[in-house]
C-alpha cells in the first residue's frame, strides 16, 4: 500500500483528479465561504467575553481562530471570483475561439503591442487556471503559519511565565534553565523566519545548513510544519506558486494598516472603553448591555444610568486577577496547589471532602473579598455585602445593594477602587468610575 503512488494507474488517477479539481474546488470554496460567515461573530464574541473576564489562554484561541476565518475567507472569495471569470472565459472561448487580432482591424502599433501582452486567449484562460489552483491551496497553507507563529509566540510566554517568572523555582533553575530556553526559541525564531523570507538561504550554504540543522529540526515540531511541509517545499519549487504567495502577503499587511484607521470626531473628547467621571459607556450599565453584539460588562455596572429605586445594585465581574489579589491581600487562602484552569470533571475513585472547613474557607474567601474593596457614591463610603451571581448577560461575579434613599436628586458617581498589596505596601487600583442620575419615583 506504501508504494501505491509509485504506481501508474494511481498516476493516472492522480492526473484525471488534478484536472477535475475545480468542481471540488468550487464545492469546498462554496460550503467553507458559509461556515465561515456564520463563525466569525461567535468568535468574536466569544474573543472579547474571554478577554473581558482576564482569560487569556481562551482568548488567544478564538482570536486565532477568529484571524484565521477572516484569512479563509478572503481567500475563498477571490478564488471563487477568478474561479467565476475562468468558467466564463472557458464559455467565451466556445462561442468565440481564440483572439483574431487581425479582425480588430487595429493599428500595427497597438496590434503589436496587444500580441505581446495577451499573446493568445488560452494563455489568459491558463492563467486563471494555475491562480485559482495556487490560491486554493495557499489559504489552507496560510492556516498553518498563523498556528505556527501563535505557537511560538506561546512558547516564548510560557517560559517567561512558567519558568522566569515561578517564584516556586530557585533562581537558580530559573537563570539556568529559563534563559538559555528563551534565548535558544527567540534565536531560532528569528532563523527560521529569515530562512522562510530567504526562500531556504541557510539550507543551501554547506557550513550553515550544518549549524542551522538541528534549530530546523525543533521548530519543525514547535511549529507542526511536519504537518504541511510537502506543501511548503511544493509551492517553493514552483516559481508561480512561490511569487504569488509572497504577493498575497502584503495584501494582508494593507488589509490591516486598512483596518487600524478611525474617524476621529473631536480634538479633545472620545468614548474610550469604560466610564469616568465625564464618560457613560455602554460597557456599565447592565440595561444598554448586548452579549450578541460581543459587548460585556467591563469590570463593573449598575442596572441603568437612570436610578429611580431606593437602592443601587452594583456588579462586579469575577477575574483571575480579583482571586490573585484576594491571595495577596490574605496568603493563607493561597491553595498548595492552584486547581484554576481547565480540568475533566471524571472521576475515579471517592474523594472525601471537608465540608466544615470549606464553607470557613469559602467565607473567609468573601470576607477578604469585601475588605479589599472599597465602594464611594460621590465622597460618601459604603460597607458591602457580597454574594455570588450573574449578571443579566449572564456574567460570573459579585453583587451587592446599596442604600441610596438619602441621596439628592440628579447626577451621581460611583467610585470602586480594589486594595493591593505589593512589597508590604498597599496600593489602590480603581476598578470602575460609573456616572448614574437619581430621580426616585
Amino acid at each position: 500500500m506504501n508504494q501505491d503512488y509509485n504506481n501508474p494507474a494511481f498516476k493516472k488517477l492522480l492526473q484525471k483528479l488534478q484536472e477535475e479539481s475545480w468542481q471540488l474546488e468550487l464545492l469546498i470554496s462554496g460550503f467553507a465561504i458559509f461556515g465561515l460567515f456564520q463563525a466569525i461573530k461567535p468568535l468574536g464574541v466569544l474573543s472579547q467575553e474571554a478577554r473581558t473576564n482576564d482569560q487569556i489562554l481562551v482568548f488567544t484561541i478564538f482570536t486565532v481562530a477568529a484571524i484565521s476565518c477572516l484569512i479563509l475567507l478572503f481567500n475563498l472569495l477571490l478564488h471563487v471570483i477568478l474561479r467565476g471569470l475562468w468558467i466564463g472565459a472557458l464559455g467565451l472561448r466556445y462561442v468565440s475561439g481564440d483572439i483574431d487580432f487581425e479582425k480588430l482591424n487595429y493599428s500595427p502599433k497597438f496590434t503589436k503591442y496587444l500580441k505581446k501582452r495577451i499573446v493568445s486567449f488560452d494563455r489568459y484562460i491558463a492563467s486563471l487556471e494555475n491562480y485559482c489552483s495556487v490560491i486554493f491551496a495557499i489559504s489552507f497553507l496560510l492556516i498553518f503559519y498563523v498556528l505556527a507563529f501563535t505557537l511560538i509566540i506561546g512558547s516564548i510566554v510560557f517560559v517567561a511565565e512558567y519558568i522566569l517568572s515561578n517564584e516556586n523555582l530557585s533562581e537558580t533553575v530559573r537563570y539556568i534553565i529559563g534563559i538559555p530556553l528563551l534565548v535558544f526559541i527567540v534565536f531560532g525564531m528569528l532563523l527560521s523566519f529569515f530562512d522562510f523570507l530567504s526562500q531556504g538561504w541557510l539550507k543551501k550554504k554547506q557550513w550553515i545548513s550544518k549549524l542551522y540543522f538541528p534549530i530546523y529540526w525543533v521548530f519543525s515540531f514547535l511549529t507542526l510544519s511536519f504537518l504541511y511541509r510537502p506543501l511548503v517545499y511544493n509551492f517553493l519549487d514552483n516559481k508561480f506558486g512561490k511569487r504569488l504567495s509572497f504577493f498575497l502577503v502584503p495584501i494582508y499587511i494593507l488589509i490591516l494598516v486598512g483596518t487600524s484607521f478611525k474617524y476621529q470626531k473631536s480634538n479633545y473628547i472620545e468614548l474610550g472603553s469604560m466610564s469616568t467621571d465625564q464618560i457613560a459607556h455602554t460597557r456599565n450599565y447592565e440595561n444598554l448591555i448586548n452579549k450578541d453584539d460581543g459587548i460585556f460588562i467591563k469590570s463593573a455596572a449598575i442596572p441603568s444610568k437612570v436610578i429611580s429605586d431606593s437602592f443601587l445594585k452594583i456588579f462586579l465581574v469575577f477575574s483571575d486577577t480579583t482571586e490573585d489579589l484576594i491571595f495577596e491581600y490574605n496568603k493563607g487562602l493561597k491553595p498548595i496547589e492552584d486547581s484554576r484552569g481547565l480540568h475533566s470533571q471524571m472521576q475515579f475513585g471517592t474523594e472525601l471532602v471537608d465540608f466544615d472547613k470549606r464553607d470557613s474557607l469559602k467565607a473567609e474567601y468573601m470576607r477578604t473579598l469585601k475588605e479589599i474593596h472599597i465602594i464611594k457614591i460621590d465622597s460618601t463610603s459604603f460597607n458591602p455585602e457580597f454574594v455570588l451571581g450573574k449578571s443579566l448577560t449572564d456574567e460570573f461575579g459579585f453583587e451587592t445593594y446599596l442604600d441610596i434613599s438619602n441621596l439628592n436628586r440628579g447626577k451621581h458617581l460611583l467610585k470602586v477602587w480594589m486594595k493591593k498589596i505589593k512589597k508590604e505596601d498597599t496600593l489602590f487600583i480603581r476598578r470602575a468610575t460609573i456616572p448614574f442620575w437619581y430621580y426616585p419615583d
